[in-house]
């Protein structure tokens, strides 16, 4: 039996019908798809994104924590170099008292000279030289022949050995200093410094970690007393 036309038109009608259902179905299809991987592209950048902000402020927070500690590091050193000036400022200011002190000393006769003494006679035995030449200060000449023509017995004495003296009326110590002697031996090239400063400072320098302790205590991170 042949269609009609409104049969073929009632047909077509249906096709159409179903293709147009099926493009919609396929829309919606592509669009839930797309609409998937844009949600699941847009989770990973965001992921991403928010990863990379995280290393971002978890380094900025250890280079300001390790800018702290520099800066707490140069405070402390500086701190540390300002305590250590003080205290060199205080052992100096103590030295030049001790000076002050001796300059004092060397003007009362009695005491000087007996000083002078003991000076000139350890420079003989340091020496050990037949000849030795005796340099002081200009005002100390008449004091320094005294403590020779004193002492060269003690020495022979003690040494069993002659010694000659001459005190050098040429050349004299500084008025500066505080006084004491120099000697040398015969050719000038062996020097033995016993001026009252040279002394103070070969003490000064014995007796450093004992001033050091007891000015500022017992440093508890050193294990050894010089």
């Amino acid at each position: 039996m042949a269609l009609t036309d409104a049969d073929v038109q009632k047909q077509i009608k249906h096709m159409m019908a179903f293709i147009e259902q099926e493009a919609k179905e396929k829309v919606e299809e592509i669009d839930a798809k797309a609409e998937e991987e844009f949600n699941i592209e847009k989770g990973r950048l965001v992921q991403t994104q928010r990863v990379k902000i995280m290393e971002y402020y978890e380094k900025k927070e250890k280079q300001i924590e390790q800018h702290k500690k520099i800066q707490m590091s140069n405070l402390m050193n500086q701190a540390r170099l300002k305590v250590l000036k003080a205290r060199d400022d205080m052992i100096t200011d103590l030295l030049n008292e001790a000076r002050q002190r001796l300059a004092e000393i060397a003007k009362d006769p009695a005491r000087y000279s007996t000083i002078l003494e003991g000076l000139v006679l350890q420079a003989f035995y340091q020496l050990l030289e037949p000849k030795v030449t005796i340099r002081c200060r200009q005002q100390d000449v008449e004091m320094v022949q005294t403590a020779v023509k004193k002492t060269i017995p003690i020495y022979k004495e003690a040494v069993k050995s002659n010694i000659v003296v001459k005190i050098d009326q040429e050349r004299f110590l500084s008025s500066e200093i505080c006084g004491g002697v120099e000697a040398y031996n015969d050719n000038g090239k062996i020097k033995v410094s016993n001026t009252l400063e040279s002394r103070i400072e070969l003490i000064a320098q014995q007796m450093m970690p004992e001033i050091r302790v007891n000015l500022f205590g017992a440093n508890p991170n050193r294990k050894f007393m010089d």
